[in-house]
Parts: structure tokens; sequence; C-alpha cells
């Protein structure tokens, strides 16, 4: 089980790797509990953000069981138009929520930086 003070490092590293870095947090999926966070951004409400995303992830694996599909779910990505939002899936109990502008950085670097740390 990975501590909360190396999910801190790991979002510390995020912060520090990517121009734009708006705020990113480490998640529990089935609580919506945030267990770390970092933000650039005082109005930026990543205990909010956490609880819905992890909603989505929930209803995400849920509708690829309905599929029936023999797929893992990785990541999600968000675009909005000033900003890139990825969550990516730690294990089975956690995920990474991360925010970007993304008019200083690109889908590319975001994921590259991301699969870096996780």
């Amino acid at each position: 089980m990975t501590t909360e003070q190396e999910f801190s490092q790991k979002l510390e590293t995020l912060e520090g790797n990517l121009n734009g870095f708006i705020a990113a947090s480490i998640a529990d999926i089935d609580s919506g509990m945030t267990l770390v966070l970092r933000s650039n951004r005082p109005d930026f409400d990543l205990a909010a953000a956490s609880a819905f995303n992890s909603e989505m992830v929930k209803m995400k694996v849920k509708t690829i069981e309905a599929l029936g599909l023999d797929s893992k779910l990785e990541d999600m990505l968000l675009t909005l138009d000033d900003q890139i939002h990825l969550i990516k899936l730690l294990d089975e109990n956690t995920f990474m929520y991360l925010a970007v502008d993304s008019a200083q950085s690109n889908l590319g670097i975001v994921r590259r930086a991301v699969q870096n740390v996780s």
C-alpha cells in the first residue's frame, strides 16, 4: 500500500514537472475522499472534484461491465476550452486527478508526466 507521503511526493513531482499545473489530488474511489492534494489555485475545490470524479469512475466501470467488455479502465480524459483534466487509476482503490492549463501544456505531456509518477 502506498503511503500518504509517497502520494504527496507524486503530486509534488507533477507540480514541478508540468507547465500550467493547476491542481492534483489522489482520492479513494469508493468514498470519493481526498487522500492528498496540491493546488496552485485556492478557488479550485479539489475535495468536491475528487468526490464527483469518483462517481464518474464508478459509473464508467459499471458501463464497461454492462457492455460485457473484457477491459480494464486505465484513465479518463476531460477537456475544457482552457484546461485538460486527467483521471488516472492508480490501483483498484485509488485514482489521481490532475488539472492543467491547456495553453501551457498538451495531452501528450500530461499523460507522460502522469505515467512517470504512477
